[in-house]
């Protein structure tokens, strides 16, 4: 599994700002996709925003024109820009790695973060 770091979280008010960054490991040599996902308590995990290598994205419509997902190759990080926060926004944010290849040949499908958490009070 590919060791992502993610850093970020916090408390804010409602329409404030975060900003999120998830860090893979330096053995990695490239990942397709990376993505954040959030679960809220009760709920089940649910895709915020994802970016694919090829360039594309996609996000939930929830957070559309509120929150965008960019990625560092180079450094093979991932953010997401969260405005305009509402408190429905509140839960624990995971970093998701698909298809990484490492630099000892291995290619690991799927990987998650340890979570961070965002509150948003109204």
């Amino acid at each position: 599994q590919v060791q992502l770091v993610e850093s970020g979280g916090g408390l804010v008010q409602a329409g404030g700002s975060l900003r999120l960054s998830c860090a893979a490991s330096e053995s990695i040599i490239s990942i397709v996709a990376m993505g954040w996902y959030r679960q809220a308590p009760g709920k089940q995990r649910e895709l915020v925003a994802i970016a694919i290598s090829d360039g594309s994205t996609n996000y939930d419509d929830s957070v559309k024109g509120r929150f965008t997902i960019s990625r560092d190759y180079a450094k093979n990080t991932v953010y997401l820009q969260m405005n305009s926060l509402k408190p429905e926004d509140t839960a624990v944010y995971y970093c998701k790695a698909q298809g990484a290849r490492t630099r000892d040949g291995r290619y690991l499908t799927n990987s998650w973060g340890q979570g961070t958490q965002v509150t948003v009070s109204s």
